[in-house]
């Protein structure tokens, strides 16, 4: 090669490879509804309070999202949109600043990398919070972290809640189903404008905690979902979850996340009812100011409907035939579920779980089994009732349905199954109880992830450590649908019938026996 033709070749490949570094990428983007502008957090570009539907107000109340109308100029993108109408925050929302709750809510939020190449095609999370479906948004959950360690982009979304998203009435079409709807309309959004913020709308990982991972359960088994989900996480949000009367709180009935369409509707006309809408009932609540609907927004939690367009069949039963998205998944929970929920009712109400109620607690969840059940659980083993109860209803309700749900995973793909279990987490639930340790709770694996609110939570040290390790599987799966990557424990797929779950604690990262520790074999003994 002639010194010309060498030198020729070293400027075009220079050329080349600077074309392809990482440059501050814009901070205004077109997207398909008009421009945005948004801003830089240390070293990620934050686009806030994004529409991706139209309000659901007047006569969308009750009605499936719709595209958001173009605007002209540029959209301010800096601030976090209002949550979506609830009578109060979720466990994080005393953090978040912002507007009111209100119903013209459906905003999104987007992080990415401050520096990214020209050309690059990153991978996409999407967020589904959680909040019992109805409380909770996504401008509580701070992505800066995820997207910077692990070179992603990462969406936040606010969805329709309670009464506002699960509502149903004979003969309306979307009955139970607006807030899943509004969550698949993020998809379609993301769809259509990932490329604007340099992510791959190719390669998009739905994930969420609680009712967000019922919803992400909920969407695998969605027809609708099909090309808009290429991997899930689902954390404490199995479709299996299934809670006997009092389990979920001492007075609450027999639920799990999910209810038939027809139980939606009756539900929803006699609200209509006591409301006084008895004529022409759909026009009649939308009539009704949100301040008038937000008291019964706990009637319409766990109402996410089945036997319907988007959801044909009860996710549960969809999961244990298979019948569900063929996409690799993470899926688990945490060890002391329970806990939360036990301490928030002894704080409401200190008489309610005790030595003697005990045994009136154990008949009403279980029946004839309550005696089998008190003699696996003896008080005296955990120092008193509430311990007891928490640490049974943690295995019955939520690890041994979970695991259930990854072994049903497992049959039809990828799955990685783990258990969260720090016993020193944060208490994001600010919940206390003396002699009650909250140990790794319903949500206290949030801070690991995101900063919540904007700040961290967690303890220099062992805390921050596994929040690294856990952000590096949750983003590797991400990228490859492999949680694995250099450094890190080792993380195996679950196996069909195996009950080895990763175990996500400082110090104490690995397999172990999720079946043993929560006494699954006398659970599927008793059913």
């Amino acid at each position: 090669m002639s010194a010309m033709a060498a030198a020729l070749l070293m400027a075009t490949t220079a050329v080349t490879a600077h074309a392809q570094a990482p440059l501050a990428a814009p901070l205004t983007v077109e997207l398909d509804s008009g421009a945005v502008r948004g801003s830089t957090s240390g070293a990620t570009r934050e686009f806030l309070g994004i529409p991706y539907a139209a309000p659901p107000v007047d006569d969308l109340r009750w009605a499936p999202p719709q595209p958001v109308a173009q605007w002209a100029g540029v959209r301010d993108a800096t601030a976090a949109g209002p949550r979506c109408a609830q009578a109060a925050a979720g466990p994080t929302g005393s953090m978040q600043q912002g507007p009111q709750p209100g119903e013209d809510c459906l905003h999104l939020n987007v992080t990415t990398p401050r520096n990214m190449a020209p050309d690059a095609q990153l991978p996409v999370m999407v967020w589904w919070h959680g909040g019992g479906f109805t409380s909770g948004s996504g401008g509580e959950y701070d992505a800066t972290r995820l997207a910077e360690q692990g070179d992603v982009i990462v969406v936040t979304v606010n969805y329709r809640l309670g009464v506002f998203g699960y509502f149903g009435l004979p003969g309306l079409p979307g009955s139970g189903n607006f807030g899943l709807a509004d969550q698949l309309a993020s998809l379609e959004w993301v769809q259509a404008n990932a490329a604007a913020f340099g992510g791959d709308a190719g390669n998009v990982t739905v994930f969420g905690e609680s009712a967000g991972g019922m919803s992400v359960c909920a969407a695998l088994s969605s027809p609708r979902a099909e090309g808009l989900i290429d991997k899930a996480i689902i954390s404490s949000g199995s479709c299996m979850l299934d809670w006997p009367a009092g389990t979920q709180f001492p007075r609450s009935p027999a639920q799990t996340p999910y209810v038939p369409v027809a139980e939606a509707r009756a539900d929803g006309a006699d609200l209509a009812r006591r409301l006084g809408c008895t004529q022409d009932v759909l026009a009649c609540m939308r009539t009704k100011t949100v301040d008038e609907l937000v008291p019964h927004m706990q009637e319409f939690a766990n109402h996410l409907a089945y036997g319907t367009e988007l959801v044909p069949a009860d996710p549960a039963t969809a999961l244990a035939g298979g019948a569900v998205l063929d996409v690799p998944v993470i899926s688990g929970g945490n060890r002391d579920e329970a806990r939360s929920f036990v301490a928030g009712a002894i704080m409401h109400d200190p008489t309610t779980i005790t030595a003697p109620t005990y045994p009136d607690l154990l008949a009403r969840a279980f029946g004839g089994d309550a005696g089998a059940v008190a003699t696996e659980y003896p008080i005296s083993r955990y120092g008193n009732a509430a311990l007891a109860w928490a640490t049974l209803v943690t295995d019955t309700t939520w690890a041994c349905p979970t695991l259930r749900g990854d072994r049903a995973l497992a049959r039809r793909g990828a799955t990685y199954a783990y258990e969260f279990a720090d016993p020193n987490a944060p208490n994001v639930n600010f919940t206390w109880v003396p002699q009650f340790p909250m140990g790794a709770a319903h949500a206290t694996d949030l801070p690991y992830i995101f900063d919540l609110g904007g700040q961290s939570m967690l303890l220099p040290g062992g805390q921050r450590s596994l929040a690294d390790l856990m952000v590096g599987y949750w983003t590797s799966f991400a990228h490859t649908g492999d949680p694995n990557h250099a450094g890190a424990p080792r993380w195996a797929p679950a196996a069909p019938d195996t009950t080895l779950v990763q175990q996500l604690a400082p110090g104490a990262v690995g397999p172990i026996d999720a079946g043993a520790a929560h006494r699954c074999g006398f659970w599927d003994g008793l059913e």
